[in-house]
């Protein structure tokens, strides 16, 4: 099998996060659950990771490195954690529904107000809309940093120019980001940032973070166990313990650990350059197949994401072909980004997504646009 879907998980893991995970089910019990060996095992994994996270993302503080099990519960921590009846967000129509529905709930539910700065045929925000949507109780841009459907880049700096320049905090989703693209959350101003682990951090699947600027304040989504102060009503108020009720997936993140340890020694502009290159090869190959229609703006910065249609044919009929005469594995459909659908006119049909990883080969993608050629040729 050719594996083009990273976009929505990583396939292929480095052989230590495997080991790690391995290692971490034999011999971690549960953090802050005990004083024996194997509970301290597992505490001192977990806030290892948390210093390596917090490094790598530029978040001055590790206490501040929340663990969740996906992209998605760092979001609904966050949005639900921020925003009161009355606030006002500023939201963009890149944004994947772990973004979308949170703030939909919370227009139903709490009354906050919701603007989506709109996007055009390419994929292209319209950053001149961006003062046309402020209004005096909005209190945040919450963007994501790569559209999980065109692969366009959000610029970030825009953003927080405009975002600081207003006295708003800044929420940036870095699923497709993370592990091939640097952040620094100090130096880029982003306030709050949240990813998963299991994509471009090549960790395991139910791992994810959120990690807190210095002075940003969340409301406990959930209430449970957290092995101190057992007898207080109320969720521990210190960070991280604020945000994280119940057992850790200590074995999840030894992996995770083991992902960041990897990325580092590889480094993350070799790992970027590496994708960017592949896109690049790919979308070349195939912006020039007649009767293929390429999604996204591939002048500006671009995530290791391709999207595209064969002529009028049903998105999830091509990848069916891909996956049963070629082997590829891609995603068609709506890709959980219904209004970047909407924007792009493909919200009938959907598109064919092909996405990239640092363990992804030239020969793969040129397989890949093979494929699509003798696809889009037949009759």
């Amino acid at each position: 099998m050719i594996y083009l879907d990273n976009a929505a998980t990583t396939l292929q893991k480095p052989p230590q996060v495997i080991a790690a995970v391995v290692r971490a089910m034999e011999t971690l019990g549960n953090a802050a659950r005990g004083a024996h060996g194997s509970s301290l095992g597992a505490a001192r994994e977990i806030y290892g990771a948390r210093v390596k996270l917090a490094r790598l993302f530029g978040c001055g503080d590790p206490s501040r490195v929340i663990f969740t099990q996906n992209a998605t519960g760092a979001l609904n921590i966050a949005l639900f954690g921020a925003f009161s009846p009355g606030d006002h967000v500023i939201s963009t129509d890149l944004e994947h529904n772990s973004v979308l529905r949170p703030l939909y709930a919370l227009e139903e539910e709490r009354g906050v107000e919701v603007s989506f700065l709109p996007a055009d045929r390419q994929g292209r925000l319209d950053y001149d809309a961006l003062p046309r949507l402020l209004r005096p109780n909005t209190r945040a841009v919450v963007t994501t940093h790569c559209s999980n459907l065109t692969g366009n880049l959000v610029d970030l700096t825009r953003m927080e120019a405009f975002a600081r320049a207003h006295g708003l905090r800044l929420f940036v989703d870095a699923s497709q980001t993370a592990g091939s693209q640097t952040i620094d959350m100090e130096a880029m101003g982003i306030d709050v940032l949240c990813f998963t682990g299991h994509k471009g951090m090549l960790g395991p699947q139910g791992t994810g973070c959120l990690l807190l600027g210095p002075d940003v304040e969340l409301k406990p989504f959930q209430r449970g166990g957290s092995g101190v102060h057992s007898f207080d009503r109320h969720q521990p108020q210190a960070y991280p313990t604020r945000l994280e009720a119940g057992t850790l997936n200590s074995h999840g993140i030894a992996g995770l650990s083991a992902a960041v340890d990897f990325l580092e020694e590889t480094g993350l502009a070799a790992i970027a350059a590496h994708e960017a290159a592949l896109t690049r090869r790919f979308y070349e190959a195939v912006a020039a197949i007649p009767g293929v229609t390429v999604y996204g703006d591939f002048e500006g910065p671009h995530g290791a994401i391709v999207s595209l249609n064969i002529r009028d044919y049903d998105s999830a009929a091509v990848a069916d072909a891909l996956s049963e005469t070629y082997g590829i594995a891609t995603r068609a459909g709506g890709h959980c980004a219904p209004r970047m659908h909407q924007a792009l006119g493909t919200e009938a049909r959907g598109a064919v997504r092909f996405s990239f990883s640092w363990y992804t080969t030239e020969a793969e993608v040129d397989a890949a646009a093979r494929a699509v050629a003798e696809l889009a040729a037949e009759d």
